[in-house]
């Protein structure tokens, strides 16, 4: 892994000396220039050669989307998007996803001076991992969308998906090709609730099949996916005709809430037929669980590295041997039918 050099663009000089000084003082990060606007930026590009860039949505001139846009067509760089949690700013963050943002981080703008700490303690993790992300390959290989659920009969196993750092780009891609009597599917995933929110929305309409927040005591039935993403709760599977989605009141394991270890380890226990996939993330969370479904004769995946976004988490999964295949974003979709489907 190697270090962040950070170019922070923000028309405010307020926010640029605030964003600054959080990443200055990150592990491994440095700031090697502040900019303004969109033409100043390509300037400090161009001379400074940062690894990594905290991108404002809202600027005079050039917005940030429309930079963003240049970026990822001219000279593909890790951007980090920073907005605001509004409706209006989760439909832009998940248009700077489509265009090749790396993560959108809401800027702590009313909060507590308590929730403002842990709020930007993140920052510096997530732009360290921007640096040493796939933004390149995955450009090069940018996504194929395949039908391949279009001779599909369920055999009875559930889906379970976790994924964090690139996860909305890498379950918009697999997803697509998920038909409208898809296998039930329940997904562990590591993002802004509000976010979240708006991404279910469209894939609720975009899709065949129904995206649904997951709910405690949710029957898990074809047709359906449930998405678990709040911070609050972990997800789990309960055994039953059919299984039901839980979720639990419980502090956060190994530091992460909705836990993919746990969600995981509670189907691999309860011995519920079923297919895991681990996709890109941070951290290591849920390469523990998938061992364990792994071990109790299920089949298990992995997005390979290569086109993973940010591939620490697939590191992880390989690293216990939790995966019997590693298998690249384009082709996760169509292996997991594969597992679910009669013929």
């Amino acid at each position: 892994m190697h270090d962040a050099r950070v170019l922070v663009v923000d028309d405010s000089a307020a926010m640029r000396a605030l964003f600054s000084d959080i990443l200055d003082q990150a592990k491994n990060v440095s700031v090697v220039g502040a900019a303004r606007s969109a033409d100043d930026a390509r300037e400090q590009i161009e001379e400074l050669k940062p690894n990594v860039i905290t991108l404002d949505v809202e600027m005079p001139g050039m917005s940030g989307i429309e930079f963003l846009e240049e970026i990822m067509e001219k000279n593909p760089l890790p951007v980090v998007m920073l907005s605001s949690l509004t409706q209006a700013g989760t439909e832009t963050s998940l248009k700077a996803f489509e265009l090749g943002a790396v993560e959108c981080f809401p800027k702590p703008l009313k909060a507590t001076p308590e929730q403002f700490a842990k709020t930007v303690g993140k920052l510096g993790k997530i732009v360290l991992a921007a640096a040493n992300s796939n933004v390149k390959d995955r450009k090069a290989g940018q996504r194929q969308h395949v039908d391949a659920g279009a001779t599909f009969e369920w055999n009875g196993r559930i889906v379970a998906f976790s994924a964090s750092m690139g996860g909305i780009d890498a379950l918009t891609t697999i997803l697509s090709g998920f038909p409208q009597n898809c296998p039930p599917t329940v997904v562990c995933l590591q993002a802004e609730p509000m976010l979240v929110e708006t991404f279910i929305k469209r894939l609720d309409t975009d899709l065949k099949c129904n995206v649904k927040a997951a709910r405690d005591g949710a029957a898990l039935t074809q047709g359906t996916i449930h998405i678990a993403a709040d911070p609050q709760s972990h997800v789990v599977v309960e055994a039953g005709q059919p299984p039901k989605v839980r979720l639990l009141q419980r502090d956060p394991v190994e530091g992460a809430r909705p836990s993919a270890n746990l969600l995981y380890g509670s189907i691999a226990r309860a011995a519920i037929m079923s297919v895991g996939a681990v996709l890109t993330g941070m951290g290591a969370d849920g390469a523990k669980g998938l061992k364990l479904l792994r071990d109790s004769g299920m089949e298990t995946f992995v997005q390979d590295r290569k086109t993973a976004l940010v591939a620490e988490t697939p590191d992880a999964v390989i690293a216990l041997d939790a995966a019997s295949r590693e298998v690249p974003l384009d082709d996760i979709g169509a292996a997991i039918l594969s597992s679910c489907n009669q013929s």
